[in-house]
């Protein structure tokens, strides 16, 4: 996979929030090598993201990142009184987490 400059901007503001290098890779479901390829500045001169727009810290997988996407889309739906639209979503975003992945 290759980073957006948007991922790799993420990924430099967890760095500099002090993540574990593993937990960001598996935030992306990458490896370590990846993290210190936008370390090294292969994605350009970027600035870190700020801390509102970093993920939680931990390892919770692309499956975890995936859901939490689709949770966020429900709420915004909820939020607009879209109430079929928003179980919808979370049933999807609940099949989408039940897959088994290669």
């Amino acid at each position: 996979m290759a980073f957006t400059n948007k991922d790799a901007a993420i990924v430099l503001g967890m760095v500099a929030r002090g993540d574990k290098r593993h937990d960001i890779a598996a935030w992306y479901g990458e490896n370590q090598a990846r993290i210190a390829e936008v370390e090294q500045g292969q994605y350009g001169n970027l600035v870190a993201a700020p801390a509102n727009e970093l993920p939680p810290k931990g390892a919770p997988g692309p499956k975890g990142r995936r859901l939490r996407s689709k949770a966020t889309k429900a709420v915004e739906a909820l939020e607009k009184g879209e109430t079929a639209a928003a179980l919808q979503i979370l049933k999807d975003a609940l099949a989408d987490f039940a897959k088994n992945e290669a």
